[in-house]
């Protein structure tokens, strides 16, 4: 079963698409990277994941179908869209897959909502903005770690062909950056919060630094951490075969 939607929440019309069978436990709520489309991020995945569970697929303000309009655009908004959209849905619980800018918004409704989250996989994502290698958020400089020009290209064509607004896309990146490198971290106090399971995720050239992972790893106390090889940020949840069965065996109860 697939099912796309539309939901008023917050004063925005939230898309999100209904994937895969009947399952007795929570859905798994996926939240894409940025200025990434769900299916762009997460369709090397969504074949073995929407094989035994159902699977929620957001795609956030501004991004695939969702417009953008003129409400400022943070982490904090996001977050708060997706629990409205659980309010929505009728669910008191879900699991979360959130990628990059959705593994941010993802922490963020844990650590605002801990009772609505159960399992949590956090993939090339982080806690602090500091935890980027410093080309990432000066991209003059050339690094491996970088989208290519093919990547960057599938994320024009993709916006292009889903968006309300296709012109929208350069405005749109300029808008998010701030959102995604300079957010406020979460206190100690949040990540205080983080009790439940948690799998981050990140690859061996990301733009996450390994040791901002296993600090985090390190400080959240049912967490677990996988470091991919030959992995770039843009790849992580494209390694379908390093990735789904570590994740299938995370989210099984």
């Amino acid at each position: 079963m697939t099912q796309g939607a539309y939901a008023s929440v917050n004063g925005i019309e939230l898309y999100y698409e209904v994937h895969g069978a009947d399952h007795p436990g929570p859905p798994l709520v996926m939240l894409h990277g940025g200025v990434q489309t769900f299916h762009l991020s997460f369709d090397a995945l969504l074949p073995e994941l929407t094989g035994d569970r159902h699977v929620i697929g957001v795609e956030l303000q501004g991004h695939g179908h969702t417009a953008d309009g003129d409400r400022p655009f943070s982490i904090g908004q996001c977050a708060a869209d997706v629990v409205a959209l659980l309010d929505h849905l009728n669910l008191d619980r879900a699991d979360f897959f959130g990628y990059s800018l959705g593994g941010l918004v993802s922490t963020e409704v844990a650590t605002s909502n801990p009772e609505r989250v159960g399992r949590v996989v956090l993939a090339a994502s982080h806690f602090h903005p500091d935890a980027y290698y410093p080309e990432i958020t000066a991209p003059e400089q050339d690094s491996p770690r970088l989208p290519t020009e093919e990547e960057g290209a599938a994320m024009y064509r993709a916006y292009t062909e889903a968006a309300p607004d296709p012109d929208h896309f350069f405005a749109f990146l300029e808008k998010i950056q701030p959102a995604v490198h300079g957010f406020e971290p979460w206190t100690d106090e949040q990540l205080a919060r983080l009790t439940m399971p948690i799998l981050m995720i990140i690859g061996d050239t990301d733009f996450v630094r390994p040791e901002h992972a296993v600090e985090m790893h390190n400080r959240l106390p049912d967490s677990q951490l996988a470091i991919l090889p030959a992995t770039r940020h843009m790849e992580v949840a494209a390694r379908a075969d390093l990735v789904l069965p570590m994740v299938k065996t995370f989210l099984r109860r």
